[in-house]
């Protein structure tokens, strides 16, 4: 009964979906404002389902997290770790004065901005590397195995 309701749910949504895309297709090019017309409830709804997917894997995932408390320490433990990233790399951070590729000023030095840059640098730099470190030990594992 699950799976028949689940399947009439998955084909009414799909069904909204063809039929708001096949109003884009009977509008001309030339007609900006009909196009915008038609296409702004279909970008409406794919951010609604957007937003109701991600919602139901959250849920999901915590329902999950909180039945199995070994996962949970897990998780937690993860995000610990993560933390401890964050801060070292905020640490790390300058917050010096931020330029874009057209060498415009993109936030100035001593800004809020310059530092969350620095620090999001700092963070992907961080775990490049560990993730790096970790593809070299399997390999070099792989390679002593064989």
């Amino acid at each position: 009964m699950k799976n028949k309701f689940l399947t009439i749910i998955v084909a009414l949504l799909s069904l909204i979906g063809i039929v708001l895309f096949v109003r884009t297709l009977g509008i001309e090019k030339e007609d900006v404002a009909g196009m915008s017309d038609a296409v702004s409830p279909l970008v409406t709804y794919s951010l609604i389902l957007l937003g109701l997917a991600v919602a139901v894997t959250i849920l999901a995932s915590l329902f999950s997290l909180l039945k199995n408390p070994a996962a949970l320490k897990k998780s937690l433990l993860g995000l610990l770790g993560l933390g401890v990233l964050f801060v070292i790399s905020y640490m790390l951070a300058g917050d010096g004065q931020v330029v874009g590729a057209n060498s415009e000023i993109v936030a100035t030095a001593g800004s809020s901005v310059s530092k969350n840059t620095g620090t999001g640098i700092w963070l992907s730099i961080i775990l490049i590397v560990i993730a790096g470190g970790f593809f070299v030990w399997d390999l070099l594992k792989g390679l002593v195995k064989s």
